[in-house]
């Protein structure tokens, strides 16, 4: 099974369960008869200092002693030219069940006596507050300085099948099978293998993770990569230790089998307050969806989902194709199935002409022989196969989900016996979905047995499949490196160090821009006015029409207080501009400082977008791209990604916004310069990724030119045209603010 560091943990010839009881209430009694009732077949070592036996088994007072115990019997089998065992003499795993505070020295005893890892069920650490949390230090540092892979602490333990270890305290062992399970959740745990007995669904690996002091979801996710025996992997996730750690193990893991995600705790309720649109139209479900579409994962949006993907991907092989094929003894249940396709964007399949005829040589003539395929209500068993067998014969077919209504003639038990029989024959997965209640839970066990995921509504069983065709086809893509800019990073250092010097953490106006201009992305033309005569000399320097906004510290929203002034058109019409701007601040602000008024070339016949970035505290810059105005304010229509990513992610940012037709361009209007908003993104994903004290960063707006005629656009910001001067294409960060750490 390799020779990783978690290899003791999940396969170890011997176990020492410290804490062992004779009481049957105790955990560590459950943990010592689920070891026995499990099947596993190395040495069970119990380690109670009160005790001489427990279940059968000599107990020992350390488990130093207990090592000992096990290189003297190896020593005596060493001399014996009949014995074969080749075991090791020391302890592999530790399972210890103790009070908390007698941990961290039970570690030190195992590191004496070279245990490779340990699984601490005990409670009463980082979850119960300071002391607690000082006590898991402890704990972790004895653990390192040993070497060894520690799981928990307060965790359930672990199920391996492979090796019939089961180290929990749970009411059972779950049928071995290619699902790998890694839970934050106990009580979760315990959920899952009550539903895997009903569903017959089979695991490999069952982890419930604890505190994750040491091994976390990313050290679990490379150990499960390779393993042949695990075919799907699911986590129920409440947060990650290390959020880039993870996206890497996670794409990887899933370029060879599906890894579905169910993220607690996805609501903003509780979440920071933020003065960003990015920060304030973030949250954690937002990163979490992120990080799956950049991972190919798939996120569950439920138990209910986590349980129909783990049982489809497990039980079925991936769709090769998009299109799927309906199969139904009843009309109106299968309009709600195509119906259903429709909304999961999962695309009918469209017979071919020799399956058509073929169809209709082995169906009545009533039949429907086209997608949805409609048996009639008389159907028997054997009209069900015959069509299955034809159906996926069919090049264009992907996968196919059958519905069965329980009507006065069906044979639901020999109709499921059929739908086993085909699928076991075919390399095409099957969903069956049997409508009803009582009547049908025969024929859903006999799919059950069969390995035929079986689902009682028809809307469910093609979300499911929809989910597994997007992650089968995408599957196939390349990861693409993140792009990588010549950009002037010495001169971001200087005005951040600068801007710490003044105690200035919200940088602005053309402070900002100068910022996002050492990135290459365009700024337009313009300066800082002090008074209005400069004002009037800066609109006549960079050329009118000008745009005028209001510049002082603490001040976000510059339109809120009268502070912006667009089509400036005059050398009078500035100075004016200039009062009133600074009137209307004071007005609505006494007191405040006004450091001057930002007079900037403005950019006609450009569409408005916003970039922006937040941290997320898991996985670190959550990049945000939207259309501005109402877009983004009212009908929050944004896209995220986490940083760094390359042109293909940044492209799918905008196709995936709902008004993205705006920018392609609809209704007799050219479309915008998408590569110039690509190469904003990108450089804006570098300057994150290059500064991780940015802690919130805006460009509002992004202003977008048409595309040019008969081009490729001008290939985006900091290449793109200048100002005013009819060329076509480009972008310009026009207004900006970001928010740096201390």
């Amino acid at each position: 099974m390799g020779g990783g560091r978690l290899t003791p943990l999940f396969f170890p010839n011997s176990v020492a369960v410290v804490g062992a009881s004779r009481e049957p209430s105790k955990v560590g009694h459950v943990i010592m008869a689920n070891l026995i009732a499990g099947g596993y077949k190395g040495s069970i070592l119990p380690v109670n200092p009160k005790a001489r036996r427990i279940l059968g088994r000599k107990c020992f007072p350390t488990v130093e002693a207990a090592g000992a115990s096990l290189a003297a019997g190896a020593s005596r089998r060493a001399g014996d030219s009949r014995s074969t065992s080749s075991r090791p003499a020391n302890v592999d795993l530790a399972v210890i069940a103790i009070p908390a505070t007698l941990v961290p020295e039970i570690i030190e005893d195992c590191g004496r006596a070279g245990v490779g890892a340990a699984i601490v069920i005990s409670s009463g650490f980082r979850e119960t507050g300071k002391e607690g949390m000082l006590l898991e230090k402890q704990l972790v540092a004895a653990a390192r300085r040993h070497r060894i892979a520690l799981l928990g602490p307060n965790c359930l333990g672990l199920i391996c099948s492979q090796s019939l270890l089961n180290a929990t305290f749970a009411r059972s062992m779950p049928s071995p099978g290619g699902i790998a399970l890694m839970s934050q959740s106990g009580a979760l745990c315990t959920s899952i293998l009550d539903w895997s007995a009903r569903e017959r669904a089979g695991f490999s690996r069952f982890v419930s993770m604890g505190n994750e002091a040491d091994v976390n979801e990313a050290d679990l996710l490379r150990d499960w990569r390779d393993d042949d025996g695990i075919t799907v992997v699911a986590a129920y996730l409440e947060q990650v230790s290390d959020g880039q750690r993870f996206l890497s193990e996670a794409r990887r893991i899933s370029k060879k089998k599906p890894f579905v995600m169910l993220k607690a705790g996805v609501t903003d309720a509780g979440a920071r307050a933020s003065s960003s649109h990015t920060g304030s139209l973030a949250g954690s479900e937002k990163a979490y969806m992120a990080a799956a579409r950049q991972t190919n994962s798939l996120m569950a949006g439920s138990m209910e989902e986590l349980f129909d993907l783990i049982d489809l991907a497990a039980k079925q092989p991936l769709p090769r194709k998009a299109g799927v094929a309906i199969v139904t003894n009843a009309g109106g249940p299968g309009i709600l199935a195509a119906d259903a396709c429709e909304k999961a964007d999962l695309a009918p399949a469209s017979f071919s002409s020799r399956t058509i005829k073929k169809l209709r040589e082995a169906l009545p003539a009533a039949a429907a022989v086209y997608n949805p395929v409609d048996l009639m209500g008389d159907a028997a068993a054997g009209r069900f196969r015959d069509a299955l067998d034809i159906i996926a014969a069919d090049r264009g077919v992907g996968s196919i989900v059958v519905l069965l209504s329980p009507q006065a003639v069906t044979d639901i038990e020999g109709t499921a016996a059929e739908i086993v029989e085909h699928s076991r024959s075919s390399r095409k997965p099957v969903a069956a979905c049997f409508l009803g209640g009582k009547d049908v839970e025969s024929g859903f066990e006999v799919l059950r047995r069969g390995g035929v995921p079986a689902f009682p509504f028809p809307e469910r069983a093609v979300r499911a499949l929809a989910d597994l065709t997007r992650y089968a086809l995408r599957r196939r893509e390349r990861f693409e490196e993140p792009n990588a800019f010549r950009v002037n990073h010495g001169s971001v250092k200087r005005i951040f160090k600068a801007a710490r010097r003044d105690g200035q953490l919200h940088i602005g106006g053309l402070q900002a821009l100068e910022i996002f201009k050492a990135y290459g992305l365009e700024v337009p033309a313009g300066r800082l006015a002090h008074n209005s005569s400069e004002a009037e000399e800066i609109g006549r320097e960079i050329g009118f029409p000008v745009v005028m906004k209001a510049v002082s510290p603490g001040l976000m929203h510059k339109s809120d207080v009268g502070g912006v002034r667009v089509g400036v058109t005059s050398a009078a019409a500035a100075r004016r501009a200039f009062e009133e701007i600074d009137a209307s601040v004071e007005a609505h602000m006494p007191g405040a400082l006004l450091t001057g008024v930002a007079v900037q070339r403005q950019i006609e016949g450009a569409r408005e977008v916003i970039i922006g970035s937040s941290r997320d505290p898991q996985f670190g810059p959550l990049l945000m791209f939207g259309l501005g105005g109402i877009y983004v304010e009212v009908m929050k229509d944004v896209s995220f990604r986490i940083a760094p990513i390359g042109g293909a992610e940044a492209r799918s940012m905008l196709t995936e916004i709902k008004s993205f037709p705006l920018l392609a361009g609809s209704r007799g209007e050219r479309p915008a310069d998408i590569d110039a908003i690509i190469d904003a993104i990108l450089r804006c994903s570098q300057l994150v990724t290059d500064f991780p004290e940015i802690v919130e960063l805006d460009i509002n707006p992004l202003l977008v030119r048409e595309k040019a005629r008969g081009g490729k656009g001008r290939g985006g910001a900091g290449r793109g045209g200048a100002g005013n001067d009819g060329r076509e294409g480009g972008a310009w960060a026009a207004d900006a603010r970001l928010v740096i750490k201390p």
